[in-house]
């Protein structure tokens, strides 16, 4: 376990000595969200969504799993930095397993995903969402349940990777559609039909349900057509589990 804090730890320290990774992972959501949730609003009303809520409000939640993705690939990149600096060879040797390299590093992406998500969390009454505290700490759980299925997810691709070319190329083909088919911006209510059934195979799609179910904690009829809360918890943590494992398999088949 020390050899796994040692890791969470040297993302933390990192993350602070390059501000510019939280510049690019808030001020991007935040400017998708002002453009396409303000600017656009009278063409882009969410099918589906109650009819009281505002266009800014539906996509509030899309956008905080946006920052959580955005944080996942930026923290996952320097593994392809590690294997070019020979970094990550000098890890490798050392007498901690892969699975729990991978584990160090998913916790360190998770906690800075979190902590950029729960700074989102101060724009929620722009929004009409009233938070309680049962609300936060529900709302902070799914974060970092979602952060850990991504970052893992991210680390199971970074580890393949040789370049950070590469990398970028294959999280914009993966994980950039995974983010816009799981209802961030539109419901699989008003979704083609073979679109609708790709979202519901999506297991980003539950953990976005469960998102909004959490953050309207108090006002389940303003969430609109999304799965229940528990399903939606369940298949997340299944994602969580199924993710880390795929990297930590990743890990022990590179060198």
């Amino acid at each position: 376990m020390r050899g796994v804090r040692a890791l969470w730890w040297r993302e933390i320290i990192r993350f602070v000595r390059q501000r510019s990774r939280l510049v690019g992972a808030l001020a991007q959501p935040l400017l998708f969200w002002v453009l396409l949730g303000g600017g656009f609003s009278a063409s882009l009303r969410p099918p589906g969504a109650p009819a009281d809520l505002g266009t800014m409000a539906y996509f509030y939640p899309g956008i905080i799993g946006l920052v959580l993705l955005f944080t996942a690939i930026f923290s996952t990149i320097v593994v392809v930095e590690d294997r070019k600096s020979g970094f990550l060879q000098g890890v490798l040797v050392s007498p901690l397993s892969r699975a729990g390299i991978v584990l160090g590093q998913a916790l360190g992406g998770t906690t800075l995903a979190v902590s950029q998500g729960a700074l989102f969390l101060l724009l929620a009454p722009l929004v009409g969402i009233s938070l309680s505290a049962a609300a936060v700490f529900a709302v902070i759980g799914v974060l970092a349940a979602i952060a850990f299925a991504l970052t893992s997810l991210s680390l199971a691709i970074a580890w393949r990777m040789e370049s950070t070319q590469g990398f970028h190329a294959i999280m914009n083909l993966i994980l950039m559609p995974i983010w816009i088919l799981s209802g961030a911006f539109f419901p699989a209510s008003g979704a083609a039909g073979w679109l609708g059934w790709l979202m519901q195979l999506n297991p980003l799609t539950y953990g976005m349900a469960a998102l909004r179910r959490c953050l309207y904690l108090g006002m389940p009829d303003a969430v609109g057509l999304v799965p229940a809360l528990g399903p939606s918890v369940a298949v997340t943590l299944l994602f969580c589990a199924a993710a880390y494992g795929m990297a930590a398999v990743t890990a022990r088949r590179s060198r």
